[in-house]
């Protein structure tokens, strides 16, 4: 009867073999694995969520493969702690642990604020997408914060040429900012909702929905006065050091979407 292997002996590392084709290939890694995270909202609590993330690295032309198990493996070392900090430390972790120059974390998550109703103050849950957009280059870690918002935008042609009445629709607001300093989520979350024809809400009684409706129609916007308003905005705050901001309304009475975008990079700018 043959004896079974011993768990020590030493086994072939088929990833680390060269490869005779000599290409490089700029992003290797995971897809869409979760994994609990706990975020530090405004108020001061902790919020416990589920990310989904998608880990990269760049794989040199002499080897085969990279070692797909190490990616889990960071992800598990930081358990739930992880906040945008962390999370460049994650990517440095990452690149040295698979002997890479450069590589790429995107995570991305529900963040929830209890918002009040505009009229009878009615509180409720508003959920948004957030995501932390990390990339290290010549070992320097950078980390983008980008936040997906839905509001309500009210056209200002259909405004101006209707006798009564305009048309409005659902529109997502998403901005990804560089800063060089902390910036709560719910302060861009603000921004954006401040420059919208109006923003949504979780629960809203009958005073509140008359607000709402009243409150578009007298701020009519399109997607080109969206990315420009919250651009005056992000341009007033130092600790924003470039962003890219995009409009997308989902027409109500076109088989489309109208659609804007904005990057600024106010280093690159700078007189």
């Amino acid at each position: 009867m043959n004896k079974p292997e011993s768990s020590t002996t030493a086994m072939p590392d088929t990833q680390s073999s060269p490869d005779t084709r000599h290409i490089a290939i700029d992003k290797v890694g995971i897809k869409d694995i979760k994994h609990p995270v706990v975020v530090s909202d405004r108020s001061g609590r902790e919020q416990h969520t589920i990310a989904n993330f998608n880990m990269y690295v760049n794989l040199p032309e002499e080897y085969k493969g990279t070692h797909m198990s190490r990616f889990v493996e960071i992800l598990n070392h930081h358990e739930y702690e992880i906040t945008v900090e962390s999370f460049k430390w994650m990517i440095e972790e990452m690149t040295e642990r698979l002997n890479a120059q450069s590589g790429d974390i995107e995570m991305t998550f529900s963040y929830f604020v209890n918002k009040a109703a505009p009229v009878s103050g009615v509180k409720s849950l508003m959920d948004y997408e957030v995501s932390f957009i990390g990339q290290i280059r010549d070992k320097k870690p950078g980390v983008l914060v980008k936040v997906l918002v839905p509001v309500t935008t009210l056209c200002p042609c259909s405004k101006s040429i209707s006798a009564y009445g305009a048309h409005n629709q659902r529109s997502h607001i998403t901005a990804a900012v560089r800063m060089s300093d902390f910036i709560w989520i719910e302060e861009l979350i603000d921004v954006i909702e401040k420059v919208a024809s109006c923003e949504l809400y979780g629960l809203l009684k009958r005073p509140d929905e008359k607000y709402v409706t009243e409150r578009a129609y007298d701020n009519p916007k399109f997607v080109e006065d969206i990315v420009r308003d919250i651009a005056v905005e992000f341009n007033k705050d130092d600790r924003i050091l470039g962003y890219t901001i995009e409009s997308e309304n989902f027409e109500s009475i076109h088989n489309h979407s109208a659609y804007a975008m904005l990057q600024y990079d106010k280093e690159k700018n700078a007189i």
